[in-house]
């Protein structure tokens, strides 16, 4: 007949746990107490004593993990145990960084597809229009009505008529229409695309 194990927290074990279960007695010499309580042999960690509550307590309030190491080998152990003793790998190898914000977008957006190509490489960002989003304090993805929206509320800022006819706030006023100027040919340009049509 196969023997059958009942589940530790079950009502059934806790009836059969008095005689099923065999005790350990506490290593403490001269204690007849059961040996409930685990504490470390040494640094390792791998072998234990077995104690009751009150010698557990006792053992613990005396024990020294830092016991016979010097100085720098405290001091090593001590940074090592910030990363969990785990060895940390470089993520500045070339195409790491890619490949890792690769991954988070992925995961970020539960796909496995490619992500979008965005305009984050320094060629792009020379051009007039990155310039011209840079004077109005845009950052790309933009559309035309947010532009025309950010305009107007710079040229109300910069209008000189609001600012007692200050030379720098008119100087600021005609870089904003410049970069206002600029990013709506680029609009209407792409508009007249093939693609678009």
């Amino acid at each position: 007949m196969p023997r059958i194990f009942l589940k530790p927290n079950s009502a059934e074990f806790a009836d059969q746990s008095e005689t099923a279960v065999k005790t350990r007695s506490c290593e403490m010499p001269g204690c007849r107490e059961a040996g409930d309580h685990r504490a470390p042999k040494n640094r390792g960690l791998s072998d234990y004593y077995q104690f009751c509550l009150e010698h557990v307590r006792e053992y613990n309030s005396a024990w020294d993990f830092f016991s016979g190491m010097a100085s720098h080998e405290v001091e090593e152990h001590m940074i090592n145990s910030i990363y969990g003793d785990r060895p940390t790998r470089r993520f500045d190898m070339p195409g790491m960084a890619e490949a890792l914000k690769r991954k988070a977008w992925q995961t970020y957006h539960f796909t496995d597809e490619e992500p979008p190509k965005r305009y984050n490489s320094k060629e792009n960002r020379n051009t007039p229009e990155f310039e011209a989003m840079a004077v109005m304090g845009l950052e790309p993805p933009v559309t035309l009505d947010v532009i025309k929206v950010r305009y107007k509320e710079l040229a109300k800022k910069y209008h000189p008529d609001l600012n007692g006819g200050c030379a720098k706030s008119e100087e600021l006023l005609k870089q904003v229409n410049m970069a206002y100027t600029i990013l709506k040919l680029a609009y209407e340009n792409f508009d007249k695309l093939p693609d678009r049509a």
